[in-house]
């Protein structure tokens, strides 16, 4: 289901008003509006295979779709509860900003100064990606080094753009941009011989490919030039809603790291496997309750969506047209940077009982595994008002 885009008669000088705005204090209660409304309305991309796009039958599919739907199930039980929105990278933040949609999840990378300068908040990683360059055979060249004096296709306003002029400068090379306003105008740019060279995010670049007249004529060089994690963004200063993505994406984590399936999760409610389990499925304690969701919220995510092994095979890996590698997206057990915090038990408060964290400062329930994990992936970009476009 998609949504029209009623921030579009918005004059420009009012779109720039609230892009600029701080978020007010009626973003504080997204997670009761959601419940009341009984739709998640989800901004996504307008169109890129394996992350969002519509199939023949005009569904919506990819990795972005499948959060959505997941942060849907969380809340209101049903994935089909989602109005979908396709925004264009310019109008993505706006959308988020002004209300228009609960949750951003359209393959934006997660810098500093969109954290910190725009009212925005990160829930979480979902793709670890980088950008590449992509450039046709016949060339002959097998590395980004060769590349001096090309002229090079490229999406505005985002960046990828900005990542471009830092590497070439730093390589002391110089290239010609051949800038277009969406993706798919850059690869059709690449086509049609306007440009030596594609550059987008790595996987973004595979999804591309295949949009070409012969998707076997190009190759990706095997450079990356930046980091790009990926992830959802609420709007700041709603902690009980960020908290609520975020353990989505925790909860479908986890899940594959203890081999629980949309297949087996039935199987593993009845005999969990572990107390960690037990209570990630809704069998023991009320983790559900103390976010504001039914404490079965993980199982219907889990056995309506999938956990993340699960939503990347079949929208990405080696089982989808993309047939991207694991890699960095693998869990932290298969030499990959996925982990998650899992759902512990809280401080014991029963007369007598000793307080897990007596005698001893209270730390964040985080292991070092993961805050190295997301200190490796963060994509530090200076906060100068340039910086804040991304791809």
């Amino acid at each position: 289901m998609t949504i029209t885009k009623p921030w579009a008669w918005a004059s420009t000088a009012g779109l720039l008003a609230i892009a600029t705005l701080a978020p007010s204090t009626s973003h504080g209660a997204t997670l009761d509006d959601v419940k009341s409304r009984g739709q998640l309305r989800c901004g996504v991309s307008d169109g890129l295979a394996g992350f969002s796009s519509p199939n023949a039958q005009g569904q919506w599919q990819g990795i972005d779709v499948d959060v959505c739907r997941a942060v849907a199930t969380a809340v209101l039980g049903d994935p089909g509860k989602v109005t979908f929105a396709p925004l264009t990278a310019k109008e993505r933040f706006t959308a988020l900003q002004s209300g228009e949609v609960d949750l951003l999840s359209r393959n934006t990378t997660w810098t500093a100064s969109r954290d910190n300068s725009m009212g925005l908040t990160f829930a979480g990683v979902t793709f670890y990606d980088g950008q590449g360059m992509m450039v046709n055979k016949d060339l002959g060249i097998s590395s980004a080094k060769e590349l001096d004096g090309a002229s090079v296709c490229v999406s505005a306003g985002t960046t990828t753009e900005l990542n471009l002029a830092d590497y070439f400068r730093a390589n002391d090379m110089t290239y010609n941009a051949v800038s277009f306003d969406e993706a798919d105008q850059t690869a059709a740019g690449f086509d049609s011989g306007r440009c030596d060279v594609l550059t987008s995010d790595s996987s973004q670049l595979a999804a591309l490919r295949l949009q070409l007249s012969d998707p076997t004529s190009a190759v990706i060089l095997p450079e990356r030039i930046s980091k790009e994690p990926l992830g959802p963004v609420v709007r700041q200063g709603d902690e009980q809603w960020m908290k609520v993505v975020r353990w989505t994406l925790y909860a479908m984590l986890n899940a594959e790291e203890s081999g629980i399936t949309s297949a087996n999760v039935d199987q593993m409610r009845d005999t969990p496997k572990s107390p960690d389990d037990a209570r990630l499925l809704g069998k023991d304690g009320n983790f559900g309750e103390q976010m504001g969701l039914s404490n079965d919220w993980a199982y219907n995510i889990i056995k309506q969506v999938g956990n993340y092994g699960e939503i990347f095979e079949r929208n990405v890996g080696k089982g989808s047209p993309l047939e991207l590698d694991r890699g960095e997206n693998a869990l932290w057990t298969e030499g990959g940077f996925n982990t998650a915090c899992r759902c512990g038990r809280a401080n014991a408060t029963r007369k007598g009982a000793l307080s897990l964290t007596q005698g001893r400062p209270l730390r964040p329930a985080i292991t070092a595994l993961e805050t190295t994990a997301h200190v490796a992936s963060l994509h530090i970009h200076s906060t100068s008002q340039s910086r804040t476009a991304v791809a």
